[in-house]
């Protein structure tokens, strides 16, 4: 297993149209692990969530948070990012319309209401299988 790789290293793992895992924290400490479609962009996540959807309201509460993304084919390849997350708004629509089209090719059926962006920067750790 390779370790400490960088983003780059990775070659179009973030760019394939994966499920990430999102985790925030519920009140109690425990953590809630959430499938998202995301945008990988200047070193961070973008997912857009409903503006009162749970994971909204964790963030709000506590802003840590970390995302993991990886393949189970070979050569295995994954990242976790972990840090602090905050809620936006502004250029949320466009980015709605380019993770509905990034995952399904198309553009969103459903009208853009209630919802609300999450931004995830941190550490990154990534890892490979490639030897």
């Amino acid at each position: 297993m390779r370790t400490n790789l960088s983003v780059d290293d990775l070659g179009d793992l973030l760019s394939r149209p994966l499920v990430a895992t999102l985790a925030t924290y519920r009140k109690s400490g425990d953590v809630l692990l959430s499938p998202v479609w995301f945008e990988w962009a200047d070193g961070g996540f973008n997912i857009a969530i409903g503006r009162s959807d749970v994971k909204a309201q964790h963030i709000r509460r506590d802003a840590r948070a970390s995302v993991a993304v990886y393949e189970n084919v070979e050569p295995l390849r994954g990242l976790e990012l972990r840090g602090s997350a905050r809620l936006f708004t502004e250029g949320l629509h466009e980015l709605r319309q380019r993770i509905w089209h990034h995952y399904l090719g198309s553009k969103p059926t459903t009208p853009d209401k209630g919802e609300i962006g999450v931004r995830i920067e941190g550490t990154i750790r990534a890892w490979d299988f490639a030897d």
